[in-house]
Parts: structure tokens; C-alpha cells; sequence
């Protein structure tokens, strides 16, 4: 796993038994930081370790200890309409995840199919699948804040973030949150060694993981959904009931960001996003289904995407 140096002074470290199963304003924080210091998160797979063979069923699972994350961590001076900017500088995975088919789950539901199991090895930056291989793209699929009230299952996604299974939150992108409780309380989990736009059968390839991250602020605006930022491009990152509904609301987000930023008419921030807006689908197997906007930072500035 990786190396507690690396190179960097690495402050402090969140072991992966800090687990939590919901955001939660009631939580303890499992560490606080403040903005610009390194953290290294560890977390455990998805299922919390209990598949360790293909001999072992999502039949005999505890669901209780299944979707957790890693959490929550305390950013000092985050404060309620500031945004969080999660830096992904680092993720580690080991030499092998697995993959799983859960009976009327995923987006073929309705068919007819058993439970089973799949361990598959990771080397070379390679996920080995029966006689082919995939490009490993480790990725966050659980990331996210504390809303300002109540709770949210650590598997649901929504304004806050949470299990959102985008394929791009990998390392070197940033993640821009809207803070709605002081200090934030941040986590996350869910960790992935590829997965799919989609994800289809309701499971990538779960891996335990370490990430390290560095956190920043931006006082008094936030963002109305998460953004993530790339190399190239800019996304919001919504979810709906549908994935009508995600597409509507994230291709709505970008529409009025563009409106912002070069005063335009609304019908004229509609055109251009016929030509600029890329709408793409995260995940289609939770409840909540999810769609990103993309587009070329080139075109906006970050100003414009917060309110």
C-alpha cells in the first residue's frame, strides 16, 4: 500500500476501522485538519472484507456493514455556504478486488440470475477478467459532506456528494462540495480499481484503499451540485429520481453557469449548450440514478460555477 512518506510529510492518517454508514451531523470526527494539510484516508471494500472468496455469497452478507466510509474528518474553518475542495492527490489498491452479481439488482433487474463472486487480480495497472484485461482507473465512488440535518445513508448520493460512483473522481481532479454543518464532516468510501459508466450489475471492482488528499476552501459561495474538476474540464455532478431527471437538473445547472458567466439570455446559454455540454451517466443502479454535465474549462470560470 502506499508508501506514509511518499516523499511528503503526510500529517495524519484516518485508519479504515473510523468507519461510519451515514452522514450524520451527529457523528464524532474520526480527525480534524486544516486547510492544506496532507490526510491519508484508508478504507475498507464495500462489503467490509466478508467476500474474501468466490465461495462466499452475497447471500450470507451483513447488509448492516455493507456501503461504508471512512469518516468523518473535521476541516477546520469550513463553515456553513463555504465549499470544500477535496485535492485527490494519491489512491492505493492491492493486488486483487472483487466483483459481484446481486439478484434483482443492477440495471438488467428484472431478469433471472444467481448470486456469485468474482476475485480478480491487479497488476501492472491491469484488471485481469477471465481471458482479457482492463485498464485499472482507481476511483472514489463514495465522497462527500454532512447535510445540515438528518441523515444519509452512506450508499445514497445527493447535493452532498455521497455514493455518486463517478469513474473520473480519480487521482489528480478535484472535488468541489457545498459545506452545510461546521468543520464539514467529510468522508468517504466505495473505493473502485475500474469501474464502468454505470456500473451496471451494482458492482465494480471493490477494493480496500488509501487516498491522500489535501483540503482547501472557498468562503461564503458553494457550489449547487458537486463539480468535479480534471486536467481539461469541468462536470456538475446531479442526481434524480430518473436519469431524465439527473440529465435535466445537471444540463439546468450548467445552462445557468454559463448564464453567469457571460450574462447571456437564457435561450442563448441553451443553444450553446447543445454544442458545449456533454451530458454523460455515472451510475445507474442506486436509487437515485446519476448524470454529469461536462465541459471544457476553457469555456468558464470556477467563479461562475458557485453561488
Amino acid at each position: 500500500m502506499l508508501d506514509k512518506n511518499m516523499g511528503r510529510t503526510v500529517v495524519k492518517t484516518v485508519s479504515r476501522d473510523r468507519v461510519i454508514y451515514s452522514f450524520n451531523p451527529q457523528h464524532d470526527p474520526a480527525e480534524h485538519v486544516t486547510p492544506g494539510e496532507l490526510i491519508l484516508v484508508e478504507t475498507e471494500d464495500a462489503f467490509s472484507g466478508q467476500i474474501r472468496s468466490e465461495k462466499d455469497s452475497v447471500n450470507v452478507l451483513d447488509w448492516s456493514r455493507v456501503d461504508g466510509a471512512t469518516g468523518p474528518i473535521f476541516v477546520e474553518d469550513a463553515r456553513p455556504g463555504d465549499t470544500l475542495v477535496v485535492e485527490i492527490l494519491e489512491i492505493k489498491v492491492p493486488k486483487k478486488g472483487v466483483i459481484v452479481t446481486v439478484p434483482k439488482c443492477g440495471i438488467l433487474a428484472e431478469k433471472r440470475f444467481r448470486p456469485s463472486s468474482r476475485i480478480v487480480k491487479i497488476s501492472s495497472n491491469h484488471v485481469s477478467f477471465e481471458s482479457l484485461r482492463v485498464r485499472a482507473n482507481p476511483m472514489i465512488g463514495t465522497i462527500g459532506v454532512t447535510p445540515e440535518s438528518g441523515e444519509i445513508p452512506c450508499g445514497s448520493l445527493g447535493k452532498h456528494g455521497g455514493n455518486m460512483d463517478v469513474k473520473e473522481v480519480t487521482a489528480g481532479t478535484k472535488l468541489y462540495l457545498p459545506v452545510s454543518v461546521e468543520g464539514a464532516l467529510f468522508a468517504l468510501g466505495d473505493v473502485h480499481a475500474v469501474q464502468a459508466d454505470g456500473e451496471l450489475c451494482v458492482s465494480a471492482v471493490e477494493v480496500p484503499g488509501e487516498i491522500l488528499l489535501r483540503f482547501e476552501l472557498i468562503k461564503r459561495k458553494k457550489p449547487q451540485w458537486p463539480i468535479l474538476e480534471t486536467r481539461d474540464s469541468y462536470a456538475f455532478l446531479a442526481c434524480g429520481e430518473t436519469l431524465d431527471e439527473a440529465a435535466r437538473l445537471a444540463a439546468e445547472a450548467a445552462v445557468e453557469a454559463f448564464m453567469r458567466e457571460h450574462h447571456w439570455s437564457f435561450e442563448t446559454a441553451y443553444m450553446y449548450g447543445s454544442v458545449a455540454i456533454d451530458l454523460k451517466i455515472n451510475q445507474v443502479v442506486d436509487p437515485k440514478k446519476g448524470v454529469r454535465a461536462v465541459f471544457s474549462k476553457d469555456l468558464i470560470d470556477l467563479d461562475s460555477l458557485l453561488v
